[in-house]
């Protein structure tokens, strides 16, 4: 893991001049610096990408999820936000419950490494349905509201594969009456559907 004590930068970031708290707009990118980050509203992703240039997604955060640079091996490293974001920085000697942050980051890495492990794309696809669901579901009437702005290319991504196979995946799974895909990106799961395909 990297060093989480950079004095210097943290000084930095606390100093009058600078202001707390940050409003980024969806796809934005976080700022390139070496200080941890605790999302108050919005959602965010992290990624890197391969020799050959594909994108993978490391993992979804959300509000009370603290992020940053210097809580991965990984590089490169980006921090890319899929809503608008308000976050805070947190300074790192403030930050009390470190073993918990990290233990948050172990357990997503590890129920997403599962959820690519399986050998059909199909079956990617259902077991990420009931992750995301789980994470960011609402109950509506007509069942699990997945309330973020994924588009193929980001489910793609998280699953390394490609956008034109999970559009197929996708546009099957909505014949079969298990999703009901509604405008903006939003996802209505058949919550008693997914839930044999839970992890």
């Amino acid at each position: 893991m990297k060093t989480l004590t950079n004095h210097k930068s943290t000084a930095s970031l606390n100093s009058s001049s600078v202001p707390k708290k940050h409003v980024f707009r969806r796809r934005k990118l976080f700022p390139d610096r070496a200080n941890l980050w605790k999302i108050e509203n919005g959602v965010v992703r992290t990624y890197t990408w391969l020799d050959n240039g594909n994108n993978v997604t490391l993992g979804l955060w959300t509000a009370g999820d603290v992020i940053g640079r210097a809580l991965s091996k990984i590089e490169p490293l980006e921090i890319e936000c899929l809503t608008t974001v308000e976050a805070t920085v947190l300074p790192m000697e403030e930050l009390v419950f470190l073993s918990d942050v990290l233990l948050k980051h172990i357990y997503q890495n590890e129920e997403l490494m599962l959820i690519r492990s399986y050998k059909t794309v199909d079956v990617m696809v259902l077991k990420l349905l009931g992750w995301l669901t789980k994470k960011f579901g609402r109950t509506v009437e007509s069942g699990q509201l997945i309330d973020l702005r994924l588009t193929h290319q980001d489910i793609a991504e998280l699953l390394n594969t490609t956008r034109v196979t999970v559009t197929r995946i996708l546009i099957q799974l909505e014949e079969q009456g298990m999703i009901q895909r509604l405008p903006l990106h939003l996802t209505v799961v058949q919550a008693q559907e997914l839930w044999h395909y839970e992890i």
